[in-house]
């Protein structure tokens, strides 16, 4: 006869918590960088050739540069002037002037050529503010400018394409990441996908590849991080030639203190020269040349004492060279072995007279 279960009982086996079985552990979810690993052809679309640069030919235009007239021309290219088909990054610290400095350059080429056309790339200030900039520097007022802000409403990579579709020699643009910000907000694009465009972008009318058939510059200002360096992939760096560096004198940022420009990096011209200027005076950047050339004489006259030491020093030790013995010889006391000896004598000597004391 089956036993009967008590009530307690009952109620235990009613009240027992049934496990839940286990559920499935979720797939890891890849990282942008697997994923464009993945995305990565394993074929090749087209075969890769090599180049004999005397079997390329080029427009003799394209290696014209483009003058500013002032002292700047020196330091962008050993031709002198600004080269065609060039992209140059403009960075430096926050109110130092980059922008001002800019739209020197560009309206001083245009003022030595006007048959070049220039064109200013706005991405930050709009119309009221760069007028009130102009009535410090007129000749601002006399080129091109695209103002972004105008073109909220449209597709901006639209417009900047359009535009530049109508060939400019040189092109400022205030900044590379607000450019690219503002194509990638409005298009929805990727930060990779937005920066490829512009830097191709560039690239496309380096070679001429619009209606005027110019081989177009950009001097393109871009931000640093708070330690002062470059923000920007490597594509970017790869595809400039030349890097700028604006800077306060010293570790200040007073705007009243001292600047200069540097190129930290060109492909046409020298590197690691200073040349300060003020935007203390109206209509132009004064630049000052005095001051570079003096640093200039210090320093070719400072390379050639280092020259003159180092000729000297190498003849000093021909004089007192000791001839290395052969395998098996014994090695030849020279007169300056023995001087060296008769000196190291004499220092013992007095030491031992020291000591007598």
């Amino acid at each position: 006869m089956a036993r009967k279960t008590s009530t307690k009982e009952r109620k235990r086996k009613k009240t027992a918590t049934v496990k839940p079985e286990r559920a499935p552990r979720p797939r890891l979810r890849k990282s942008k960088k697997q994923r464009q690993a993945e995305a990565m052809p394993d074929t090749l679309s087209k075969k890769p050739t090599a180049v004999r640069l005397k079997d390329v030919h080029y427009d003799p235009k394209i290696f014209i540069p483009m003058h500013t007239g002032t002292i700047v021309d020196k330091f962008f290219s050993n031709k002198g002037g600004i080269p065609r088909a060039t992209n140059f990054i403009v960075v430096g610290d926050p109110g130092c002037g980059k922008t001002t400095i800019g739209l020197d350059l560009i309206c001083d080429v245009q003022i030595v050529d006007p048959k070049l056309k220039v064109l200013f790339i706005s991405g930050e200030m709009n119309k009221i503010d760069m007028y009130e900039y102009m009535e410090r520097y007129p000749k601002f007022g006399e080129i091109d400018i695209l103002f972004l802000g105008d073109y909220v409403d449209e597709n901006p990579k639209l417009v900047i394409e359009e535009m530049l579709a109508t060939g400019y020699d040189l092109i400022l643009g205030d900044s590379f990441v607000e450019i690219q910000d503002a194509v990638k907000e409005a298009c929805f694009m990727t930060s990779t996908a937005s920066e490829k465009w512009l830097i191709d972008l560039m690239c496309h009318h380096n070679e001429g590849n619009n209606k005027r058939k110019a081989y177009s510059s950009f001097l393109m200002i871009q931000q640093v991080t708070k330690g002062g360096k470059f923000v920007g992939s490597n594509k970017l760096k790869h595809n400039t030639t030349g890097m700028i560096e604006i800077r306060f004198a010293g570790n200040s940022t007073d705007t009243n203190s001292s600047r200069f420009i540097e190129f930290t990096k060109n492909r046409r011209g020298e590197v690691n020269k200073k040349l300060h200027f003020s935007l203390k005076q109206p209509k132009d950047v004064q630049y000052n040349e005095n001051k570079w050339k003096m640093d200039e004489e210090a320093r070719v006259r400072l390379e050639s004492e280092i020259e003159n030491l180092q000729e000297e020093a190498k003849a000093f030790d021909e004089l007192l060279k000791i001839n290395e013995p052969k395998v098996g010889e014994a090695a030849v006391e020279t007169p300056a072995a023995e001087l060296v000896d008769a000196l190291s004598n004499d220092v013992d000597d007095d030491d031992d007279d020291d000591n007598d004391n």
